[in-house]
């Protein structure tokens, strides 16, 4: 799992990104195909492809050599869980497009597993802004997107297979999601994108960082590739304005009605000095204490709402483990209901189906504490009893028939 923003840059510190690249200039970080194995794999997309009622033709697209291919040639018109008709993603359709080089492009995936949400979690939390991500899966020789920007930063991390980017000396002025930067023709981004600054060649590992409007496009140079772009939308000067638009609702010179125009000098002055006046007025309020205070906790909650879940704690029953599985860790279930350990003369030991099982002391704490949860993996059984070899004493319950794999 990614824990935090240290991690996700690893080797290059935070202190390093925000002096050098943060909005100022790509940055392309060397890993190991260790480093991002937990956020996604092969097993994982053909699950998460799997759960067919979350995918519709918006949320699954797929992309053949920079042209998107209709909803409608690659979804059946089915029945929506709630009734409704809804077009739904075909798995033999799909992959009839697939073998013909198809990029699929799977969009909103950044809450759907715990590897996953853990970059989300870790942009989000250093305060960079709301973090979404969508998987981008294409195959040699075929790209699936020409040269373009994006209006937000991008986080690219490398899961699988190998992709060459091109990095363009180009870059827009910060767009943004409007029709007067989305609706740009092609020929404008030929042309804006400049020389080529580079290339880069991610490897399983290796994350990518692009600033707001810098251009860039990509070919995957393996069988198969796989990366997972994050897009991290940061709070604008915009947003203030919304705050200032519900401010003014409370200030009667917003309230009343501009000048009358007749064509007039006179009328024009008077509506160029309420214009001033009311510029005034805006100045003084982006200094009140009171809308700083709105903004500043606006901007430091700018984040998507993930987890926070506990339900038996929400009862108060115990917890349920809120967290469980976000260090994408193998879970295992308590079967064993009431199940404790006992001491027994010099020894501790736990019935279980196959027999007695005898604990040292340190284990029979752990125990005691594991088997009052409905579930348990080894980094959470690690984390509340570090003298304890968790993995090894997780294999012996398990093994006793206490606990089962919890799929």
């Amino acid at each position: 799992m990614i824990a935090d923003l240290a991690a996700l840059l690893a080797p290059v510190t935070p202190e390093q990104f925000f002096a050098d690249h943060f909005d100022k200039a790509p940055l392309h970080v060397r890993g190991d195909p260790a480093k991002f194995a937990q956020v996604l794999s092969w097993r994982q997309i053909n699950r998460l492809l799997d759960m067919t009622h979350i995918w519709t033709g918006t949320s699954l697209k797929l992309v053949m050599d920079s042209q998107t291919i209709p909803p409608e040639q690659f979804c059946t018109r089915a029945t929506g869980r709630d009734g409704g008709p809804v077009l739904q993603p075909d798995a033999k359709l799909v992959q009839g497009w697939i073998a013909k080089g198809a990029s699929v492009v799977m969009n909103d995936v950044d809450s759907l597993t715990p590897g996953l949400a853990s970059v989300s979690n870790a942009l989000e939390s250093a305060g960079l802004g709301k973090a979404q991500a969508n998987v981008y899966i294409s195959w040699q020789s075929h790209k699936a997107f020409r040269t373009h920007y994006d209006t937000h930063d991008v986080w690219a991390v490398q899961v699988e297979g190998e992709k060459d980017w091109n990095i363009w000396e180009g870059r827009a002025e910060w767009p943004i999601p409007h029709p007067a930067f989305k609706g740009q023709p092609q020929a404008h981004h030929d042309q804006a994108r400049g020389k080529l600054r580079g290339v880069v060649k991610m490897k399983p590992g290796d994350l990518l960082y692009l600033p707001r409007g810098w251009y860039h496009d990509a070919l995957a140079e393996a069988p198969a590739s796989v990366h997972v772009a994050y897009g991290v939308h940061a709070p604008l000067g915009m947003d203030l304005m919304n705050i200032l638009l519900e401010r003014v609702l409370y200030e009667a010179e917003f309230r009343k009605p501009l000048p009358r125009q007749d064509g007039s000098a006179p009328a024009r002055f008077a509506l160029t000095q309420r214009a001033g006046l009311l510029g005034q007025k805006l100045a003084e309020l982006c200094r009140d204490p009171k809308v700083m205070e709105v903004l500043a906790q606006f901007v430091a909650g700018y984040r998507f709402s993930r987890g926070g879940y506990d339900v038996l704690a929400a009862r108060g029953i115990g917890s349920s483990g809120g967290e469980a599985g976000t260090d994408g860790a193998a879970a295992f279930r308590v079967v064993a209901n009431g199940a404790k350990p006992v001491r027994r003369g010099a020894d501790w030991v736990v019935k279980a189906a196959s027999g007695t099982l005898t604990l040292t002391p340190v284990e029979a704490e752990a125990a005691a504490w594991l088997l009052a949860r409905p579930d348990v993996t080894a980094p959470e059984l690690a984390r509340a009893h570090p003298a304890v070899p968790a993995e090894a004493l997780l294999g012996r319950l398990a093994g006793a028939g206490l606990l089962v794999p919890a799929g």
